[in-house]
C-alpha cells in the first residue's frame, strides 16, 4: 500500500497550500483596504498643507504691503531659514 502514504502526503500538502492561499488572500484584502485608506488621508493632508502654505504666503504678502509689528512677530518663526553650509 505504497500509494496510501503518497496520497496522504499529497492531500496534506494540498490542504496546507489551500489554507495558505486563503490566509494570503485575507491579508491582501486587509492591506489593500489599509492602503486605500492611507492614500485618501494623504490626499486630504496634502490639500490641507497646500491651503496652509497659500494662507501663509498671502499673510506674508499682506505684511509686506501693510507692515505690522505684531504680524511680523507672529510670522518670524515660520519663515524659511537658509540652509547652513559646512
Amino acid at each position: 500500500m505504497k500509494s496510501d502514504t503518497t496520497t496522504t502526503v499529497l492531500n496534506f500538502a494540498l490542504v496546507l497550500l489551500a489554507v495558505c492561499g486563503v490566509i494570503f488572500a485575507i491579508l491582501t484584502f486587509a492591506r489593500t483596504r489599509e492602503f486605500r485608506l492611507l492614500s485618501s488621508q494623504a490626499t486630504v493632508d496634502k490639500d490641507l498643507m497646500m491651503r496652509v502654505e497659500a494662507l501663509g504666503s498671502e499673510v506674508n504678502a499682506y505684511n509686506q504691503k501693510n507692515p505690522s509689528p505684531e504680524l511680523t512677530r507672529i510670522l518670524q518663526p515660520g519663515q524659511a531659514k537658509p540652509a547652513a553650509t559646512k
